[in-house]
């Protein structure tokens, strides 16, 4: 690592402490974008055609929650007039896979080009006199090569607001030629993701028992749903289950009397990603690896209703209780 660079982190990481301890104007006062504003309040009506807007992925986090970064910078980008910056995900592989950055200016060669890179101070999106502050202060940078980068997580709950975009660049990336899809197109396939240890790139992830606790879903659950998914479901093909999940096959053992049901312990996360794109059914989880495939899925969705990422209001998302009920008249709407 550079030693420039270095230093960059560190300090970084320095003031994020500093910042996690206060609130309001102080807050606002530690960021050079804020007194940027404060100098020049005249350029605040300006309309900013020529500054870009990013948001880094979390390289610490797993690929869904860095997803979702990148997503929040292309949504807020939008939002607020500004054209949008990619920066690369954790890998190569992830960044070649997914296909999100074709066809978007990158974040680094527009560094080179001489943009400046402005961190803006956090704000609610459900919160209007954030967001009208932060119009404020990107309106302040108008004329300049300037790239305003959102704090890390910056929150974005409804991530489906660029869902075809992100369909689209992922049907379209040079990557889909080498997929490797197990499906019988023949036959109807379901597939259900059950979230249990978090793998990230063949490490295990430790997570206390709150954590587990906000996320877990039990294996009746996800059993419940399937029965009432094959007990209403009307389709003139037969049915293949597919169970992806870092838990071992054994501890699903009950599943195995619903049909035709492949445990796909022996996908890498690549594969099974994929895998729950092409579903033509998808349970998901309490978690983004599963959450981030439905949106991109062009099949029928099936959720939990109680989580912390929202759902588009259409047929083909179905919102499940905690207990496990649905609505399965939606059902063959969707079909």
């Amino acid at each position: 690592m550079e030693k420039e660079t270095f230093l960059q982190k560190v300090n970084r990481r320095s003031w994020s402490k500093v910042r996690r301890r206060l609130s309001g104007t102080a807050y606002l006062l530690t960021f050079r974008s804020y007194w940027h504003y404060l100098l020049y309040k005249s350029k605040a009506n300006q309309t900013n055609t020529t500054s870009y807007f990013a948001a880094r992925p979390n390289i610490g986090a797993g690929i869904g929650h860095q997803m979702a970064n990148w997503i929040a910078g292309l949504w807020f980008a939008r939002q607020f007039g500004l054209k949008f910056a990619s920066i690369p995900f954790s890998t190569d592989k992830w960044d070649n896979f997914l296909g999100f950055g074709n066809g978007e200016e990158q974040y680094y060669n527009l560094i080179k080009q001489g943009y400046k890179v402005k961190r803006l101070p956090k704000y609610s999106e459900k919160k209007q006199d954030e967001i009208d502050l932060i119009k404020r202060i990107i309106s302040t940078y108008a004329g300049s090569k300037t790239i305003l980068l959102a704090i890390q997580d910056q929150g974005y709950a409804d991530l489906y607001g660029v869902m075809n975009d992100l369909q689209a660049k992922f049907r379209n990336t040079p990557a889909r030629k080498d997929d490797h899809i197990e499906y019988d197109k023949s036959k109807f396939n379901i597939a259900v993701h059950v979230r249990r240890t978090v793998i990230i790139e063949n490490k295990i992830i430790e997570e206390d028992e709150a954590a587990k606790a906000m996320r877990w879903l039990s294996n009746d659950y996800y059993e419940k749903v399937l029965i009432q998914v094959l007990e209403n479901i009307k389709i003139d093909k037969p049915i293949a289950i597919w169970l992806f999940s870092t838990g071992k096959p054994e501890e699903f053992a009950e599943f195995k009397k619903y049909g035709e049901v492949h445990f796909c312990s022996h996908m890498d996360e690549y594969r099974s990603f994929v895998h729950l794109i092409f579903a033509d059914l998808l349970i998901t989880s309490k978690s983004s690896f599963s959450y981030k495939p439905a949106l991109m899925n062009q099949g029928i969705k099936i959720c939990p209703r109680n989580f912390w990422h929202g759902y588009p209001d259409k047929k083909d998302w179905i919102l499940v209780e905690n207990d496990g009920t649905f609505n399965v008249s939606k059902l063959n709407d969707c079909v």
